[in-house]
């Protein structure tokens, strides 16, 4: 009851008109209209909630007696009113004709309507280089021009072609750097943002005023164009007063300035500035954590008033902004666009609510706004915000939105629990989407259809895309459209303000094929029409308003000289795709007949791409080094001249003029930049090169091939069977031999066979492998004593699995109870050439250097003058114990132990680390110096100092000598008269040199004449050779001690050479330290010296390094276990086949086990083998001292290749170059299962499947079979069915089921064997291969009866044509398993329906030469000459007939056959001459 009587108190003109004169009629009184309210913008002396001058007890008492007297007036009323009751009644209109009066009218905004000065509510919804398109209530559109954005932003794009020099200082440069730069639309706005809007513009529908949208044929940004919009805080907050300023008022503002603390903002009012410290601005929404730029939009929340009234304090707080909402304003210009105002509903009407704001103004609500879930009630009080000011309504009404997601400044979500997780309406009903069964909800009948489509989801379909014919209005009540009609529905846009969809039931749009550019794919083969053609395109329309260009050079395969009489306006053309820019909305397409109707794959992108794939491409540039060839999609390859054509006559440009279609070849791809090498020739049909494709040959495979070619250092090979070019060094073949090169190269001939080759590298584009011999099998290892903390001693030699890494090294296991650690420092004699760090699970053989038997923990050494004490070799790093090891000067190496702010800790051995301070580090200043240090980096510095007391190392990496920090002391006292010293140059003046004394901060002068003995040299010349930072030796002519002057000489009279010794000696001192710091940095100049060398001779001289690395290995035991390591641990993986060879060979087809070693030879011949390498490595120079480097670390990398794995990570590291080859993946997991590890060899062989490249089918399809094996050794029927049928979906099913059929062959399971094979003729009884195979396993059972049963079951399943095949294997069958002469008998069946089968005419005498009865045989050669047949086919059978006589018969039956060879030409001849 309160709140009807607070409405009507809100009408005080009736009220007064009351009490003004009680004689006037109550009719009068209730029919009186109610006068336009005055409160208005002009007529502010009374504004709500501020400017009253009454005081709180007086608005109660005026309340309270305003109250009193509505009751007495309705009291009364209803009196007087009630013996009127029964002729109202029967009237029945009076009081629906009151009711319909007081109702506001709901309206809708449309593009007529439209008013400038009009303040709506919008929402980005693209962004264009030069404007915004934002989507307005009602489901139109508006553009934002960027001169629109704000007055700053403006100032600064005007600003933008003027140049300003920067005179300010580096800090304020700094500091401007952020708002300077004019930013992109893109970096201030994102689709989907609420902005409020003031129209400034509207334009006539087809206006050319495009106002920085462009041309377009996109209907939205058609549409966007009439509307022009503005987001300037000066137009959109006009109206606001300074009073209006509380706390969680709601406006935009744009940053003006950028202070010490905080932003300046520009409100749009004049008296006040709003301040934003950065501090608050973390709390908005923007997505750059940079400062913000000059003239950006921010929405923001009123926080407080400054005391001076001039300034308020504005949060950008997004949740803050959502939820403030206002409850009284000084004016009505003061309610802006999106906010949130407090409303109470006035009446519920068809087409939307009435609504009454802060107790004053009108509004209302569309259906579109309200939210579907809810019911509204006259009297209820709800938070609506404010789309926009219905234009031309005075007193000024509203339109508001109740809808969810404008209410939440989000975009519309479909629904879901979580609204932060749901997806949004363009996610789930994406452009194109088709609703079979869309039911019409309301009707407008001048305007459209709103369809639902799903639960909370609906549509709205424009009158003109109601149908295909032109439709003037809709009816509600009857036609095809009427309420609660089913229609067929399409996607085409979206209204993101209303949260509807753009749909059209048009039948042309519902055919159409593609609604947007990204429907369009890249390599489609598409017809379209031709709408344009111009001097620089021919422009087609593919689908509804897209539109795809083709080029010139696209216009045919030829270049046309007058294209306009082959593409007429209006005619059918058929095209394919080359690019799709879905950003720019563009489609490139080609008219080329070739591409047209090539078969060959489409490339689009990087990934699609392999080395040998042949495919077309078009030329688009031509150099001097070559051809650039487009693919589709704008991939790009490289075509060098030389793989351009066999023989190349005249210039690249005339051969391959641009546009031309090439077929080519990829020989080389690089992942890392994207390029790729493409080949001309090579993708010739006819093309036969010594490249040949090598991708059959893996690295770490073992090969054999034939010699070709002997040249001076190395030998070409043909690989067998792959025909594959190989490169094998003479010198390796000669060390694995055991003889010299000059003999060697006299006992190799051309065609000789080479075995037992290791491929090493390989060059896919030269088609070039390199091949090594392979390295003697090691010895085998025996077994072990048991190892216990009481037994072992220090000294002993003792070997366990690397399990981690940690602090002090790695932690070794032995057994369950026993561990121990490997320092880094504990590993080797040379850091460079030992393994500091073993890899995790590797087996490595130590010496006990510690027994803590408390901790049951050994400390260990690898080093070999630990493990091989009576063997006298150099030890390069020595064991530091501790400090007494060490004394200051010395050049130590050592490894970074951790990386801190104020430098590094390097550890020198087990108990002593160094610090290396900051300043130490480099000889000259380097800022990020954090990069270039890593945690068990190996680097090389001296010792500085040593202090025994605190245990501490102090080190440096700097060059130089090692005082160098005590003579900055120097002072003008310590020097004298004709004291030499050491300098720098510090300036150059005319008239002499200021040079800086080292070690100190004294400067002297030496004066031009000092410089030269010879009184007539040009001392102006002498003075130009000199540069600021040149090092001098001077000498002291005189001191000032008053004056601090020293005078300085440089003549060289003043010198002996003496005097510049000690620089000779300090020079070399330089040179030799600069090695001081990260050792590997060294090793990577030199690699970079030699990166331009020749790739062959490279590639030749890794597997010259071959053998040595090979022998070297054999000597050195660093990384083998003891004689008393048991030997199924640490035993080679070959010899670990071989003793399960029962096991392994059924289940994973490795007979033996893999064999990664040659037989083994005697082991005696490596110590003669390494002594050979090292003599021939030895070399004088420097320069061959870097490259000889660089050979042995490729050569190392060789025999990680050759050396057979001995752990996981051997096979990992393996693996990492060889990522497809079946063959070590097989042997990873049977590796595994000779561990017992069977469940770790499963994941092994899933873990290949997702790591070989989907294409080799044949790797996987092996893995698949490798994995069926294991299972059938290991596994059980269930895990069996699983693979099983894992496998055939993933492979060739037919391939699967008959594989596994014979793997239970080969295991002897016959039973399972049997029913497979059953298994497998049920589902692929229609092939021939399935039927042959189930009888030869009867057969090899001796079930003969059950094989030849299957021959009239299998005709039975089989198609015609595939009976005669299906008969001649079972014959072919019967002859090698069954009974011969029941085969025989099926032949003669088979020859005797078909005589001219000449193909099983000689099946059959082959099945026959098999028996041996050469009388048989002579019968059927007879019998088959008989017939009449082409002389060529008679050769044949004569040739055949010959062989079988010299192998079977006899001298006399050869003679027959060439004597009835001849008589059969001869009748032959006659006939033909006849």
């Amino acid at each position: 009851m309160a709140k009807r009587v607070l409405d009507e108190s809100t009408a005080p003109k009736a009220k007064k008109a009351k009490v003004a004169d009680e004689s006037t009629p109550r009719k009068e009184n209730i029919q009186a209209p109610l006068p336009p309210s005055k409160l208005t913008a002009e007529e502010i002396d009374f504004p709500r909630g501020g400017g009253s001058s009454f005081t709180p007890i007086e608005v109660k008492a005026i309340r309270a007696e305003a109250l009193q007297e509505a009751d007495e007036e309705l009291f009364e009323e209803s009196k007087k009113v009630k013996p009127k009751k029964a002729k109202s009644a029967k009237n029945g209109t009076n009081v629906t004709a009151q009711e319909k009066k007081d109702q506001i009218r709901v309206e809708h905004l449309n593009y007529k309507r439209m008013a400038v000065g009009t303040k709506l509510l919008g929402q980005v919804v693209s962004i264009q280089p030069l404007a915004l398109i934002i989507s307005l209530p009602n489901q139109l559109l508006g553009h934002v021009p960027i001169t629109q954005i704000s007055t700053h932003l403006t100032q600064l794009l005007e600003a933008m072609d003027e140049d300003e020099e920067d005179e300010g200082s580096k800090e304020e440069a700094d500091e401007g750097a952020a708002h300077k730069r004019v930013p992109d639309l893109s970096d201030l706005f994102r689709p989907g943002q609420y902005v409020r809007t003031v129209v400034i513009a509207v334009h006539a529908a087809g206006s050319t005023d495009t106002s920085g949208i462009g041309h377009t044929r996109d209907m939205a940004l058609k549409g966007a164009r009439r509307v022009e919009l503005s987001l300037s805080p000066e137009t959109v907050n006009e109206g606001v007063q300074k009073s209006d300023l509380a706390a969680g008022f709601t406006l935009s503002a744009a940053v003006k300035s950028i202070e010490d603390h905080g932003y300046i903002l520009d409100i749009g009012l004049s008296d006040v500035s709003g301040f934003m410290s950065f501090k608050d601005a973390k709390k908005g929404p923007f997505e750059s954590e940079s400062k913000l730029h000059i003239g950006r939009l921010v929405d923001a929340t009123v926080v407080k008033m400054s005391g001076n009234g001039r300034t308020c304090n504005l949060s950008p707080d997004a949740s803050l902004f959502t939820s403030s909402a206002i409850s009284e304003v000084t004016s009505v210009t003061s309610i802006l666009p999106g906010a949130l105002v407090q409303s109470l509903i006035t009446a519920v009407v068809p087409s939307g609510l009435n609504l009454q704001i802060l107790g004053f103004f009108e509004g209302t609500i569309d259906q579109v706004a309200l939210n579907p879930d809810k019911t509204y009630k006259v009297g209820q009080k709800v938070r609506a915000r404010v789309l926009y000011n219905v234009p031309g309504t005075s007193p000024p009404k509203f339109a508001l939105a109740l809808v969810e997601h404008v209410v939440a400044l989000d975009v519309k979500r479909a629904k879901g629990a979580d609204r932060k997780d749901r997806l949004t309406l363009q996610d789930v009903y994406p452009i194109g989407t088709i609703f079979e069964e869309a039911k019409v909800a309301s009707v407008e009948q001048e305007r459209g259809l709103t369809i639902d489509v799903a639960p909370g989801v609906q549509g709205f379909v424009h009158i003109s895309h109601t149908s295909d014919d032109h439709i003037p209005t809709l009816l509600p009540s009857s036609g095809a459209w009427q309420v609660d009609s089913l229609h067929r529905a399409r996607v085409t846009g979206y209204f993101p303000l209303d949260g509807l969809l753009q749909l059209s039931l048009r039948p042309s749009i519902l055919a159409q094929q593609y609604l947007q550019v990204s429907d369009v794919q890249v390599g489609e083969v598409i017809k379209g029409t031709i709408k344009k053609l111009t001097d620089t395109a021919l422009f087609v329309t593919i689908s509804g308003s897209i539109d795809g260009a083709v080029w010139p050079n696209h216009y045919a395969d030829i270049t046309l000289k007058h294209p306009s009489k082959r593409f007429k306006l209006g005619a059918q053309i058929k095209c394919r795709v080359l690019t799709v820019d879905p950003e720019r909305k563009r489609v490139a397409l080609t008219a080329k007949k070739t591409l047209i109707e090539s078969s060959l794959p489409i490339l689009t992108k990087f990934e699609e791409a392999a080395i040998g794939l042949i495919t077309h491409a078009v030329v688009f540039r031509v150099t001097e080094k070559g051809l650039q060839v487009e693919f589709y999609n704008g991939l790009k390859a490289f075509v060098p001249s030389r793989e351009a054509s066999e023989a190349m006559a005249g210039k690249l440009s005339e051969a391959f003029p641009i546009g031309k279609v090439v077929k080519v070849r990829i020989i080389n791809l690089n992942p890392e930049t994207s390029n790729i090498v493409a080949s001309i020739r090579q993708a010739a049909t006819n093309f036969k090169s010594a490249i040949t494709d090598i991708s059959g040959v893996e690295i770490g495979n073992t090969v054999q091939g034939v010699v070709s070619e002997i040249h001076k250092d190395n030998v070409v090979l043909t690989l067998q069977p792959t025909q594959v070019r190989a490169l094998v060094s003479l010198t390796n073949l000669a060390n694995h031999r055991g003889t010299t090169v000059p003999q060697l190269r006299l006992a190799l001939k051309a065609g000789d066979q080479l075995e037992s080759l290791f491929v090493v590298s390989r060059n896919a584009e030269k088609g070039l492998v390199i091949v090594a011999s392979k390295p003697k099998e090691k010895s085998s290892m025996l077994a072990k004593s048991s190892l216990t903390m009481e037994s072992v001693q220090v000294g002993q030699i003792v070997g366990g699995r690397v399990t981690r890494h940690d602090r002090n090294g790695a932690h070794v296991k032995f057994t369950t109870r026993i561990a121990g650690s490997l320092h880094p420092t504990d590993a080797c004699d040379d850091y460079d050439t030992g393994l500091p760090f073993p890899a995790i699970d590797s087996i490595i053989k130590a010496a006990v250097i510690h027994v803590d038997q408390e901790k049951r923990y050994l400390t260990l050494s690898t080093r070999p003058s630990q493990l091989y004490p009576e063997e006298d070799k150099p030890i390069l790093d020595k064991v530091v114990k501790s400090l007494a090891d060490l004394s200051v000067g010395d050049s130590v190496r050592g490894f970074i132990k951790t990386v801190a702010d104020h430098g590094l800790f390097v550890s020198l051995g087990r108990e002593v680390d160094a610090r290396v301070q900051i300043r130490e580090l480099f000889d000259e200043y380097v800022k990020e110096w954090k990069p270039h240090f890593q945690a068990n980096q190996l680097v090389k510095g001296r010792i500085v100092s040593i202090d025994v007391d605190m245990k501490k190392v102090e080190m440096t990496f700097r060059s130089g000598d090692l005082t160098r920090t005590k003579s900055s002391s120097l002072t003008l006292a310590d020097l004298h008269v004709d004291q030499k010293v050491d300098g720098r140059v510090r300036k150059v003046e005319d008239f002499g040199l200021f040079i800086e004394i080292e070690g100190s901060k004294l400067s002297g002068l030496c004066h031009k004449s000092e410089l030269s003995d010879n009184k007539a040299a040009d001392v102006a010349v002498a003075l130009r050779n000199f540069r600021e930072g040149d090092h001098v030796k001077a000498i002291v002519l005189s001191i000032d001690k008053e004056k601090r002057r020293l005078s300085l000489g440089l003549k060289p009279s003043y010198f002996t050479d003496d005097d510049f010794e000690e620089d000779d000696d300090s020079d070399r001192e330089a040179v030799e330290s600069e090695n001081f710091g990260v050792v590997q940095e060294d090793e990577d100049e030199d690699e970079d010296e030699d990166e331009d060398e020749d790739e062959d001779a490279i590639m030749a001289d890794f597997a010259q390094g071959e053998e040595s690395d090979a022998a070297t290995d054999q000597e050195d035991e660093d990384m083998q276990v003891d004689k008393e390591i048991q030997a199924h641990v640490f035993q080679p993986l070959s010899h670990a086949r071989n003793s399960a060879k029962e096991a392994l060979a059924p289940s994973l087809k490795v007979a033996g086990g893999f064999q990664w070693s040659a037989s083994n030879d005697a082991p005696e011949d490596s110590a003669s083998q390494s002594s050979s390498d090292e003599s021939d490595g030895a070399q004088p120079t420097t320069k061959k001292k870097k490259r000889t480097r660089k050979l042995i670390e490729q050569d190392l990398t060789a025999d990680m290749h050759t050396k057979t794995p001995e752990s996981n990570a051997d096979f990992e590291r393996i693996l990492l170059g060889s990522p497809n080859s079946s063959y070590l993946w097989i042997q990873y997991m049977s590796f595994q299962l000779q561990l017992s590890e069977v469940e770790k060899a499963r994941e092994i062989g899933r873990r290949a499947l997702k790591t070989i490249n989907f294409r080799e089918e044949q790797e996987k399809l092996n893995v698949w079979i490798g994995l069926l094996n294991l299972e059938n050794m290991y596994g059980t029927d269930e895990t069996m069915e699983a693979t099983f049928k894992d496998a055939a979906r993933h492979n060739d099913s037919k391939t699967v089921h008959l594989r596994l059929a014979s793997i239970y062959d080969q295991t002897e399971k016959y039973k399972k064997a049997e029913e497979q094979y059953k298994r497998t003729a049920k589902k692929f009884g229609q092939s021939s291969k399935v039927w042959t195979n189930f009888a030869e396993h009867h057969l090899r059972q001796g079930e003969v009866e059950e094989a030849r049963k299957l021959l009239p079951r299998s005709l039975q399943s089989l198609e015609k044509r595939k009976h005669l095949k299906t008969i001649s294997k079972f014959a072919q069958m019967e002859y090698k398993l069954g009974d011969p002469e029941r085969g025989k008998t099926v032949f003669e069946g088979i020859i005797d329906s078909h005589p001219k089968r000449w193909d099983l005419w000689s099946i059959y005498m082959d099945m026959e030469a098999g028996q041996g009865d050469i009388q048989n045989l002579r019968n059927l050669f007879d019998r088959v000459f008989t017939m009449k047949m082409t002389s060529h086919k008679a050769k044949s059978f004569f040739k055949k007939w010959l062989d079988i006589e010299h192998r079977l018969g006899d001298d006399e039956g050869a003679a027959l056959v060439k004597e009835k060879a001849i008589e059969w030409t001869r009748k032959a001849t006659d006939s033909q001459l006849s």
